[in-house]
């Protein structure tokens, strides 16, 4: 008995671990081309599923005495262990889900994110996993949907904190759950297709869809069965579908503005009471699109700004359907909107933005950064720069809707890829059905007006909406046409190849050329690598991205210039300036040498960050220990404590026997490069070479993440803990930044190439790290960077800096240039929540801060979860929303007045001649400013002075008067 139990008990372990085993893609696509073609879809069975929590059969319902209870479709077993294994919830049935559940706070509300993904899914593939059983009779019951769709808004929209927080996701959630009240023409509808059906057996499947999930293209499916079954149909059957189909209209029919006037009774906000009141009126504005889409928008950023001040959650559900047939009648009359003159347009532009607020894909505090910049329409005349302006802007706007709209699907839509290639087109899908498709639309007609005013236009493959395109860092290259759809980390890039992205991969090795749709952040290392060394980098429309796709695999020539116009021609067409850029030149000529003579490679003792300064660098550490150093001194109270592991212990180290070798690691590292140089002497393919150097440097980083540590250093890691950091090792979080003599030098800043360890707090993790980050230059990414501009990157010569966490709210990049500007009386600054922020190319909060005391939001943050640095070290992710920004007015304020130091006071305390601009990373912790870095802001300055990327910008007077009343298509 007893070995039967344990039996029994592991058999329960067993199926249980299998139940939770996370299954692959394939396996999934599997599943899914199964239930595509099984008659019962997801769903097992039927069931009633009573109040008392019983299970009854579907021919046995809920007693009276018990209480009404919901029929319903049980699922497969293999889907409920799909949702416990991978979090993955297909066929989902409202009624069978638990409020919470779905809203499913804890993991980005996936699961209700799931359902419109399979709304959508069942829409472009024929009800795809239930292409055969969306006519399984009775799985799903519509008013039990609506019925649990009210009560989940009634739940949800009683929260205040979520109606500001989640607008966007709740709004848009609206378009997929079923909520709406039960009308006398739905249940019309209902009953006479059961009437058909009960006459006509043959009509059941589609009485079983028109009661589950009606919607509009089942008139046409109505249509078509009574063609295809007309002479079987008696005269009192075609009756009946006749009163039917004209039911069905009436159902689906779209909202006008007198029915959308009565659906908000439970409305008492005065001013959103008055204003529904007067809907009825503007019936006079059918007439009138320009009038009416204006009176639209206003409204739907009235509802949007009061909706908090109505306390009654099912109120606030009607306001929000409201809104969304409010958005409706926007989008079909901004089409007819004519804008003739460039006033009209601009007035066009400005609403259209209002409406995007008002619709949730700007936050408001987004809407009212751009507002005054968007209400130039009546201004007479502009100067052709105001004018270029209001298009920067005006872009902005639909940048920033179309990211809200990415922030919030990406993932979901990301991880469906791997098994439902067909859901790549929800974003594409979700944008062209907001209002930022027609406000994109005008904003192309006002690029396409000032492109013909200026000549400074972009000419990029002859693809269509060019006024979209925009260029980030100048320079040129040639090189193959790659577009990248899809996921751009692990992508294998080759530097000879020019790579369209939909957004840059955080780990980007070098280009020729590259142009992303969402650009990520200016200031991040990507973005500043590409400018450091010239590579044209552009943004572009994800329908850029998309007309880009028939030129992929083509050789191209590519461009940016100064002023940001772009140009892509096929390589067949290049003039002979242009081949010219590409005459063979020495190898070595673009190439600086890394000093080596001065390194004090002596130094053998763990050094306090105080005792260290800017005139170190190169010598005893590298330069982000050097210049934290000389900030410390400085700025005391804004930098932590620090501990810094020199050059001298990594080469003491290096000079150790190998394993398996018959030299030190030094040695066969220097042994590498020499074989290397000797294979160029020998005309040996450059490509052959570089796979020879990653082969070996491969072999040598696998051998340091296990070299031993020096008894000496051991001892003086402990020291430095606990003297300086004042915690034993393994008591106190710490980051181990990589620092090496290769980095910020005057051409080339190697920004983000080598290891960083983030808030690590086990010793033996601790120690490992050190080794790790000094493998990390023989990377293959850090090799190729530093190959790519260095003589001599064999040299490289690793320190550590070891300091304390701080877990910040929110961090960032100082720049103090102005980007966009190029003035240097400008800063730029980019942060997100949470800490490394800005960085790694994260959708950051960006700021033109100009000299004369104006900030300007250049791109809200859109990263909707950010790191966070527990006291017991390792990282924790959080969950962010957008409805306030991350950076407050004191911020600001203390950013500039931290600028303004620094380039008054480094000059001076360092005794340096450099005359350029800082980039400092910098974080906030309880609104207290605190320094990690700071590091030359290197350009390059062949791209910026470069006579064929001047040629390219045709000259043009920036302060010419244009006329508003100027004709748009004279």
């Amino acid at each position: 008995m007893r070995t039967l139990s344990i039996l029994t008990l592991l058999l329960f372990y067993f199926s249980a671990s299998l139940f939770s085993q996370q299954k692959d893609p394939e396996t999934i696509k599997a599943m899914v081309k199964t239930f595509k073609n099984d008659l019962r879809g997801p769903y097992k069975d039927i069931r009633w599923f009573c109040t008392d929590g019983s299970i009854r059969a579907p021919k046995d319902p809920c007693p009276e005495a018990i209480g009404p209870g919901v029929q319903h479709a049980r699922y497969k077993d293999a889907v409920v262990a799909l949702g416990e294994s991978n979090h993955l919830y297909l066929g989902q049935i409202l009624a069978y889900t638990d409020k919470e559940a779905l809203w499913d706070a804890e993991n980005g509300h996936s699961r209700l994110i799931q359902y419109q993904l399979e709304k959508y899914l069942k829409g472009v593939d024929n009800g795809w996993i239930l292409q055969k059983g969306q006519y399984y009779r009775g799985a799903i019951q519509a008013e039990d949907e609506q019925a649990w769709g009210r009560s989940f808004y009634t739940w949800l929209l009683g929260q205040d904190s979520l109606l500001i927080s989640r607008y966007f996701l709740i709004r848009q959630s609206l378009k997929d759950i079923p909520h709406g009240e039960e009308s006398n023409t739905a249940q019309q509808m209902r009953i006479q297709s059961k009437v058909i059906s009960d006459t006509y057996p043959n009509f059941m499947d589609l009485r079983v869809k028109i009661h589950s999930e009606p919607e509009p293209s089942d008139i046409e499916k109505v249509l078509a069965f009574r063609r295809k079954n007309d002479a079987a149909l008696t005269p009192e059957l075609r009756r009946q579908f006749e009163a039917l189909l004209k039911t069905m209209r009436e159902f689906h029919k779209p909202a006008d503005l007198v029915s959308i006037s009565k659906m908000g009774p439970a409305v008492k906000q005065p001013e959103l009471k008055a204003a529904l009141e007067n809907l009825a009126a503007w019936e006079s504005l059918s007439g009138n699109p320009a009038e009416l889409t204006k009176e639209v928008s206003r409204l739907l950023l009235l509802i949007r700004e009061k909706l908090s001040e109505e306390k009654d959650a099912a109120a606030r559900l009607e306001l929000l359907d409201i809104s969304l047939e409010l958005e409706k009648i926007a989008f079909k009359n901004a089409i007819a909107w004519q804008t003739p003159t460039l006033a009209t347009l601009l007035e066009k532009i400005c609403h259209l933005g209002m409406a995007a607020a008002g619709a949730g894909y700007l936050e408001i505090w987004e809407w009212n950064e751009l507002v005054s910049e968007l209400s130039v329409f009546d201004k007479g005349t502009l100067s052709l720069d105001a004018l270029d302006w209001v298009l920067q802007r005006s872009r902005s706007a639909v940048e920033w809707s179309a990211s809200m709209i990415k922030a919030h699907y990406e993932a979901e839509v990301a991880t469906y890829l791997e098994f439902e290639p067909l859901v790549s087109g929800f974003i594409d899908d979700r944008i062209r059905g907001s209002v930022a498709l027609h406000l994109g639309h005008s904003i192309g007609e006002l690029g396409n007006f000032i492109a013909q005013e200026t000549s400074l236009t972009n000419k990029m493959m002859q693809i269509p909406n060019q006024s979209t395109i925009r260029g980030l860092n100048p320079g040129f290259a040639m090189g193959e046409l790659v577009v990248i759809e899809g996921s751009p980390e692990g992508v294998e890039v080759a530097s000879d190849k020019i790579y369209i992205f939909r957004r840059p991969p955080s780990d980007l090795k070098p280009v020729a050329g590259i142009a992303t749709v969402a650009e990520g952040n200016m200031v991040s290392h990507v973005q500043l690598l590409a400018r450091n060394l010239a590579i044209p980098n552009a943004a572009l429309s994800d329908q850029n991205l998309l007309d880009l796709r028939k030129h992929n695999g083509n050789m191209v020539f590519y461009a940016v210039s100064n002023q940001g116009n772009v140009i892509m021609k096929p390589v067949i067409e290049m003039t002979a300036e242009e081949k010219a850029l590409f005459a063979k030149r020495e190898r070595r000529d673009e190439r600086v040498a890394v000093p080596t003579e001065q390194m004090q490679l002596d130094v053998n003792k763990v050094l306090n960050l105080r005792s260290v300064d800017a005139g170190d660098s190169g010598q005893l550490c590298g330069p982000k220990a050097a210049n934290l150093g000389q900030l410390k001194k400085m700025f005391p109270e804004k930098v932590v404590e620090g501990l810094v592991i020199p050059f001298g212990i990594f080469r003491s180290h290096m000079d150790q026997p190998m394993p398996g070798q018959q030299s030190s690691y030094w040695g066969f590292l220097q042994t590498v490069f020499a074989e290397a140089e000797r294979m160029r002497s020998q005309n040996i393919p450059e490509a052959e070479v570089e796979n020879f150097q990653l082969r070996q440097l491969k072999v040598l980083r696998e051998a340091i993440l296990k070299m031993p540590f020096q008894d000496f250093f051991a001892d003086e890691l402990e020291r430095g803990f606990r003297e300086i950091l004042g915690a034993d090792l393994g008591e106190i979080a710490v980051f181990l930044r990589s620092d090496t003599n290769m980095e910020d030098l005057k051409d080339f800043t190697g920004a983000g190439l080598n290891l960083t360890i983030f808030n690590s707090r086990d010793k033996e993790k601790i120690l490992d790290g050190i080794r790790a980050v000094w493998a990390s230059p023989y990377t293959e990414r850090s090799f190729k960077w530093r190959q790519k501009f260095l003589l001599n990157p064999e040299n490289v010569y690793p320190s550590i800096l070891v300091i304390p966490s701080v877990d910040v709210e929110y961090s960032g990049v100082l720049i103090t240039k102005g980007l966009v500007s190029g003035s240097d009386t400008d800063l730029t600054i980019a942060f997100s929540r949470g800490a490394g922020g800005a960085v790694d190319g994260q959708a950051a909060e960006s700021y033109l801060l100009r000299g004369n005391g104006e900030n300007v939001l250049l791109a809200p943050a859109r990263e909707v979860t950010y790191t966070r640095l527990p006291a017991g070290g390792g990282t924790r992710k959080d969950r962010a929303s957008f409805e306030k920004p991350v950076l407050s007015k004191e911020n600001l304020r203390e950013i500039r007045k931290m600028a303004a130091a620094i380039q008054q006071r480094i000059p001076v305390e360092t005794g340096s001649d450099y005359q350029g601009a800082y980039d400092v990373e910098l974080g906030f912790l309880k609104n207290r400013l605190w320094l990690f870095q700071i590091r030359p802001f290197v350009e390059n300055k062949k791209a910026t002075s470069s006579d064929y990327l001047e040629s390219i910008s045709p000259a043009f007077d920036k302060n010419r008067s244009i006329s508003l009343t100027k004709k748009i298509n004279p």
